[in-house]
């Protein structure tokens, strides 16, 4: 699809009820067309951030949060480690809200920029940081967890200085036997993600509930036969969460 294949009248039809707009970088100049509207709209918007592509410096300028593979944030700010990198990247696109970069088995790490700057804030390096929360992980947990810090200014030498939190999402520890096929756990823990910021969950139980969903598609074969439902016994305690809190 190009631009001229977008008529104005679906342009503005295709934006009824919509909460959250989502992009894979792909289609670039269309999808831009489609941004500026989204921004126009105040509808947040999501970028995927899987590699390198064409036009997706345009798109991120125009993101309120970024889910990004393991290699994208270093290959795209240079920084010397990924939690400097997701500094880096909040530093150069100060609209952005968070930044999940995602690590397969080991999990995720997330950097939430802090909406109050307090004075009293403490500062602290982001890669010593990252190291102390690491250590805070509970390898006899089966299930996924989120570990986090306060907000506090985090530095990164070289790089600069954001008020935020960090947080370290723990995968499922799946057993052997369970495990069938990782095909898609990235987009399953990517579209749990979307849901969870239209449910407006806090990210210490984003994390784990997009860790439980792409866990459950592992454990099929497919890309999106595993994929559980919103019945499913296994993300009933965020739902109810969900339920109790709204």
């Amino acid at each position: 699809m190009i631009p001229d294949d977008l008529s104005k009248s679906s342009l503005l039809s295709a934006f009824d009820g919509v909460r959250l707009v989502y992009f894979d970088g792909r289609l670039h100049e269309t999808a831009l067309v489609v941004a500026r509207e989204a921004n126009r709209r105040s509808i947040p918007i999501l970028i995927d951030a899987e590699k390198k592509r064409d036009g997706l410096d345009d798109l991120l300028n125009f993101s309120d949060y970024v889910i990004c593979s393991e290699k994208f944030p270093q290959e795209w700010t240079g920084a010397p480690s990924v939690p400097s990198a997701l500094v880096s990247l909040l530093c150069r696109l100060p609209n952005i809200k968070f930044v999940i970069v995602t690590l397969g088995e080991d999990g995720c790490v997330m950097l939430q920029r802090s909406v109050t700057e307090g004075e009293q804030s403490e500062e602290m390096d982001v890669d010593g940081l990252l190291e102390k929360l690491k250590q805070r992980k509970d390898s006899d947990r089966m299930i996924p967890t989120c570990i986090s810090s306060t907000a506090m200014k985090l530095r990164s030498n070289g790089v600069g200085t954001v008020n935020g939190r960090l947080f370290v999402g723990t995968a499922e520890n799946i057993p052997p036997s369970e495990l069938v096929d990782t095909t898609g756990a990235g987009d399953a823990f990517i579209g749990a993600v979307l849901y969870a910021v239209c449910a407006s969950m806090p990210p210490e139980e984003m994390l784990p509930f997009a860790a439980q969903v792409a866990a459950a598609s592992c454990r099929a074969l497919g890309a999106r036969t595993g994929l559980p439902r919103r019945s499913d016994p296994r993300l009933a305690p965020f739902l109810m969460l969900r339920s109790t809190s709204g």
